[in-house]
């Protein structure tokens, strides 16, 4: 018996977290596009689940050192104000807020995605 995690998922969506972004952190499904893995990946980043960060990045320019602050981060919502699908190439544009140390910060990242066998992976971003 699967027992269902039924709290809102951090990304914001309005859905449970089961229902949501952790069909695809527990690897139940892959994210069908890349505004889902970006989602993912944000509530990844806000349960500190290192390991999904780094299966999901292009292994092209995944970073050798490990993905998250030193200092607690406590993450404070997510919003996507565009993707942008091109075929096995995306973009997603969002705004993720934190704070760490006490300090609120604001992440405005515009991610580059890419499709390998049929699977989504997050190579990198630029900040507009």
């Amino acid at each position: 018996m699967t027992s269902k995690v039924n709290f809102a998922c951090p990304c914001g969506s309005g859905q449970t977290y089961d229902d949501c972004c952790g069909r695809y952190i527990s690897g139940a499904a892959a994210a069908p596009d890349a505004e889902a893995l970006m989602r993912s990946r944000y509530s990844a980043y806000t349960l500190s689940d290192e390991a999904y960060l780094r299966a999901t990045w292009d292994e092209r320019t995944l970073p050798a050192e490990r993905l998250a602050h030193d200092e607690p981060t406590k993450w404070l919502g997510l919003e996507v104000k565009k993707h942008t699908p091109q075929g096995e190439q995306a973009t997603v544009e969002f705004v993720a807020r934190y704070k760490i140390g006490g300090r609120a910060q604001r992440l405005h990242e515009v991610s580059r995605f890419v499709k390998h066998d049929g699977k989504w992976f997050y190579v990198d971003g630029s900040f507009p």
